[in-house]
């Protein structure tokens, strides 16, 4: 298991996101800016913050400035880049700068929504030198290797940071975790695993359904096996305490998703859905407090585990360590 951060560099955390939560403080919208404008969480996260006539809208903060970003590799970022940037103008008035470091000076805090997580390791770099607190959206990086040097600069410039897929907030698993099954187990938990071929096999959206897994069972993964076809992937992992995690990943089939929580005294099902709204509310929340909902750590680990796993299909379905992927990745300080 990871360690946690300690108690004093919490505090550091929470003195750098003194800007962004000042303002909710005095009644006024936090200014938030977005960098890469290639997905679709752009226009639905800016709907649900600026438009309060949205049935779910969430106050507390506003998207008032936008870097575009883009990456020429990958379809689905080229191809919808152009569209976005002209919505967000067009229906929400945000400003579109020629730069992050100038994006910046313009907000208190700041969303990374680059489809593409190859980039967001350089992209992170001016936020976390302006000193402004971030929410990354997935895949939180290109690499597990990256993914730790975002871990330590955020460390080293003590600004808070989080990632989370929405399948973490969903309200259908909210639901699930309220459910007494005694002590838990272990986890199934199924969903889409599209892949993209410039990420790691699960990093580009095998990371919904390993969260809701993580969700599920928190950190302590030890290893790792992965059974892998064209159309399937099956990880189990191991966890402390000898729970078992299994992670379906799903491709040229029905690809719904759901997890299912083993206990002591009961088995229970996610029954049911959820959207972006919950998720954005903990974004709001962090904006205004400083205080991650979710440690980095479980984001690495999150991400080692899916690094493992690929290292597991390499070796054809051998056990491989989390602190082996961690270590060969440069380590946590």
């Amino acid at each position: 298991m990871i360690a946690r951060i300690g108690t004093m560099a919490k505090v550091g955390l929470l003195v750098m996101a003194t800007a962004a939560f000042s303002s909710g403080a005095n009644g006024e919208d936090i200014r938030v800016g977005i960098i890469g404008l290639d997905t679709s969480h752009v226009i639905a996260f800016t709907k649900l913050l600026n438009d309060a006539n949205d049935p779910k809208h969430v106050p507390g903060a506003k998207v008032v400035a936008a870097y575009k970003g883009g990456s020429d590799d990958i379809e689905s970022s080229y191809s919808r880049v152009d569209g976005y940037t002209q919505q967000l103008q067009d229906e929400f008035g945000v400003k579109i700068v020629p730069t992050i470091e100038e994006l910046c000076t313009l907000v208190d805090a700041v969303l990374l929504e680059s489809v593409d997580g190859r980039p967001h390791l350089e992209q992170v770099k001016p936020v976390f030198a302006a000193g402004k607190p971030v929410f990354i959206d997935k895949p939180v990086a290109g690499s597990l290797a990256d993914a730790i040097q975002i871990y330590k600069l955020g460390k080293e410039h003590n600004v808070p940071w989080f990632s989370s897929s929405s399948y973490r907030y969903y309200e259908s698993m909210t639901a699930l975790m309220q459910q007494n099954v005694g002590e838990i187990k272990g986890a199934i938990s199924f969903g889409p695993a599209h892949l993209e071929e410039h990420h790691p096999d699960l990093f580009w959206y095998g990371v919904h359904p390993t969260e809701a897994l993580f969700t599920a069972l928190g950190t302590g993964c030890e290893s790792v096996v992965r059974t892998s076809t064209p159309d399937t992937d099956v990880v189990t992992g191991i966890w402390s305490g000898g729970r078992v995690g299994t992670l379906r990943g799903l491709r040229n089939q029905a690809t719904p998703h759901k997890v299912i929580l083993f206990g002591t005294d009961a088995v229970a099902e996610q029954e049911g859905g959820g959207d972006y709204a919950p998720l954005v509310v903990e974004i709001v929340k962090f904006f205004q407090t400083g205080v991650v909902p979710i440690e980095p750590e479980e984001t690495i680990e999150i991400f080692a585990f899916m690094e493992a796993a690929d290292e597991s299909k390499r070796r054809d379905g051998a056990p491989v360590t989390i602190a082996e992927v961690i270590e060969k990745a440069g380590g946590m300080p």
